[in-house]
């Protein structure tokens, strides 16, 4: 892989590889920062490629996760009569860092290092980087607790709350999974940029979850700002600066913690950008550009500032949709399934966003506008039915 010290900031203009399972929003934040986004993922979403110069979907699919044939395949292809100057990836590596290994052979990362993804997703080895940072963190286990009522099983290198369960309902064991102790406390997460050494917090949410069978953690959404009281900010902002400094933290990067009155507990690293780049959307492309530069050990001299709130859910199909109608998607809507495509209940169907002046505002504005959306796709299906479209109303 080539020394990110001796790499020079990519010019206005240039190509850049994305791999993330959904790609949509890195994309977009690449063509706003001015760069010509190559990008494959798992859902070739319809608005997804109107921000890329080049897109190619992975075989495969998104229950596998990447695989190392597939996946260079295809950024080999999305990438052909391209010079990209490196590649950017989103979730989906946190337990696969050899493939990373295999991805830095071939372009330069701007992104954590393998090593670095793979020692904060260790899930013993960050237990024991909190012990001596002294940041709260729950108790882990290798094997099943005999008070499982009182722990969760996840898996090593998971993301998006899918992954996690109560302990009791596991029905076998395996390698990559481990046990940990419940916390109390409400989530919020804390976007920041490192440089190896430093951290600059670009700002915190909270998020929600979207349960679904046996999947009761499943993310749903988040909304900023977090509106913490500014003592346990300051606490949360230190424990970033903490960790980023003894791991070596690069780019864009999140922090998943509980929160309950004036206490915190860390539960989780994420060593990319993640879901929350849609309420830090900004128009000039500027946290973009400011993960670049970070990968490369320039943090941004000022902090990012993102006025009012902003918040984003995702829609999941309430019912089998068998054949995705044409659809008028409104503006505030992105990641949405294409026409003639089929979704099981609890797919995915799109991101829904919203500002406000308040978080609490910009909340119900996408609860109110994921209801307006599933049900406008509900009318239209049971007109298509009635009509002999195919679709089951």
């Amino acid at each position: 892989m080539p020394s990110l010290a001796r790499v020079r900031s990519p010019e206005p203009g240039a190509a850049i590889l994305i791999a993330a399972p959904s790609g949509r929003a890195l994309a977009a934040a690449a063509r706003r920062a001015g760069y010509r986004p190559l990008l494959a993922d798992f859902f070739d979403d319809s608005d997804t490629r109107g921000f890329c110069a080049a897109n190619r979907l992975i075989e495969g699919g998104l229950a596998s996760g990447f695989e190392g044939g597939s996946l260079i395949a295809t950024l080999e292809a999305v990438a052909q009569g391209e010079a990209p100057c490196g590649l950017v990836y989103g979730a989906g590596f946190e337990d696969r860092a050899g493939l990373l290994e295999a991805l830095a052979r071939r372009w330069t990362l701007f992104g954590n290092p393998p090593e670095v993804v793979r020692s904060v997703k260790d899930p013993v080895r960050l237990a024991e980087l909190c012990a001596v940072l002294n940041i709260p963190h729950p108790r882990i286990s290798a094997r099943m607790p005999r008070d499982r009522q009182h722990w969760l099983v996840k898996s090593a290198g998971g993301s998006g709350g899918s992954h996690v369960a109560p302990a009791g309902t596991l029905q076998a064991e395996g390698e990559k999974i481990y046990f940990q102790r419940i916390a109390a406390g409400e989530p919020v997460s804390i976007l920041f940029l490192g440089d190896g050494a430093k951290a600059r917090v670009v700002g915190l949410s909270c998020q929600w979850a979207a349960p679904a069978p046996g999947q009761p953690f499943r993310f749903g959404g988040s909304v900023r700002p977090a509106g913490l009281p500014p003592r346990l900010e300051t606490r949360l902002r230190r424990a970033a600066e903490a960790i980023t400094a003894a791991s070596g933290l690069r780019g864009l990067n999140s922090i998943d913690f509980l929160v309950e009155d004036s206490e915190y507990t860390l539960i989780e690293v994420n060593p990319r950008p993640g879901a929350t780049l849609d309420i830090f959307e900004d128009r000039r492309g500027s946290l973009f550009r400011a993960h670049i530069d970070a990968c490369l050990g320039r943090l941004p001299r000022r902090p990012l500032e993102f006025a009012g709130a902003a918040a984003a859910g995702i829609a999941y199909a309430r019912r089998e949709i068998s054949f995705m109608p044409e659809f008028d998607w409104p503006n505030w809507t992105s990641d949405r399934q294409k026409a003639r495509s089929g979704l099981q209940p609890y797919d995915p169907l799109c991101t829904i966003k919203a500002r406000a002046a308040k978080p609490a505002r910009a909340r119900s504005l996408v609860d109110a506008r994921t209801e307006l959306i599933l049900g406008s796709l509900e009318h239209t299906q049971t007109k298509n039915a009635k009509r002999g479209k195919g679709i089951a109303p």
